[in-house]
């Protein structure tokens, strides 16, 4: 992605671009903050993906390799109306959110449970290269009323920065499970 540098830092200039179909943006983390400026409709292959996205931002001839932090949106028309960028350097860790990605068939739906996901991105704490697409979630052995939580996922090389307890998915019972389990013990 390429951007302009800006000239003028202010209100009146933010408006300015985002008339002309320009988003401001913010790229922190090195030896300075730069403003820049990049077209609206670069953003959408890299904002509407679920997947971790490390950015080569190209500003006047200067490489920088950041990767996404913030988006504003208007809350109204939901135009962009800045974007922070942080840039990544060797030997620095990141701190990013990574999608999860479910895996396998649950024991539990099988016999009528209903999987549910509370958790979408896990917060982690990673060196770039060692950044992983997404975070593999096996619910293979997973029954009726039983859960995995963040502190049962385990990858090298992460720090995972969630609660512990907090759930990403579960099975949880029906009616139809559970109508089944009292016609059970009538027999």
């Amino acid at each position: 992605m390429s951007g302009s540098l800006r000239e003028n830092v202010g209100k009146k200039d933010a408006k300015k671009l985002r008339r002309e179909g320009r988003v401001p943006c913010v790229l922190y983390g090195g030896e300075k903050q730069i403003g820049f400026s990049m077209p609206e409709v670069d953003f959408k292959h890299l904002i509407f993906t679920p997947e971790v996205k490390l950015v080569d931002l190209n500003i006047d001839g200067k490489q920088y390799k950041a990767s996404l932090q913030d988006v504003q949106y208007h809350p109204v028309t939901d135009h962009i109306l800045h974007v922070d960028f942080l840039e990544v350097t060797a030997g620095k860790a990141l701190v990013i959110g990574v999608p999860v990605r479910i895996t396998g068939v649950s024991k539990g739906v099988l016999q009528g449970g209903k999987l549910v996901q509370k958790v979408r991105k896990l917060k982690v704490k990673a060196f770039a290269e060692h950044l992983p697409d997404d975070i593999p979630v096996d619910i293979t052995e997973l029954d009726i009323a039983q859960a995995i939580k963040v502190q049962d996922v385990k990858m090298e090389h992460l720090q995972m920065l969630d609660n512990p307890a907090s759930i990403i998915v579960t099975v949880a019972a029906t009616r139809a499970v559970a109508d089944d389990k009292k016609a059970a013990p009538a027999k």
